[in-house]
């Protein structure tokens, strides 16, 4: 098991920045490849990035790519998502995931509770 609080959200104008993190808490951080989800009111869940257990590989959704970058530090047990150029449409609850073993599906086994951010026009 491994536990991952969020932080970092907010409420921030078209074109701002933020800078979310997630600690971890548990087993082993890094054996866990890290990643973000969102989830805007009405829709579905979607994922937005992630990155490999050693931070030599990550993965992007289409719609954040060249805005957001992915990073962790094994160290202090953290995996960050810097958000620069936000656009409205960016607005929704952002969940920190964890999963063991394999990496590129997409599909995470740990998840947060998730932190709000809210992107005004």
């Amino acid at each position: 098991q491994v536990q991952l609080v969020e932080s970092g959200g907010g409420l921030v104008q078209a074109g701002g920045s933020l800078r979310l993190s997630c600690v971890a808490s548990g087993r082993p951080f890094s054996s866990f490849h890290m990643g973000w989800f969102r989830q805007a009111p009405g829709k579905e869940r979607e994922f937005v990035a992630a990155i490999f257990w050693t931070g030599t590989s990550t993965d992007y959704a289409d719609s954040v790519k060249g805005r957001f970058t992915i990073s962790r530090d094994n160290a202090k047990n953290t995996v960050y998502l810097q958000m620069n150029n936000l656009k409205p449409e960016d607005t929704a609850v952002y969940y920190c995931a964890a999963v063991r073993g394999r990496f590129g599906s997409r599909e995470f086994d740990y998840w947060g509770q998730g932190t709000q951010v809210t992107v005004s026009s």
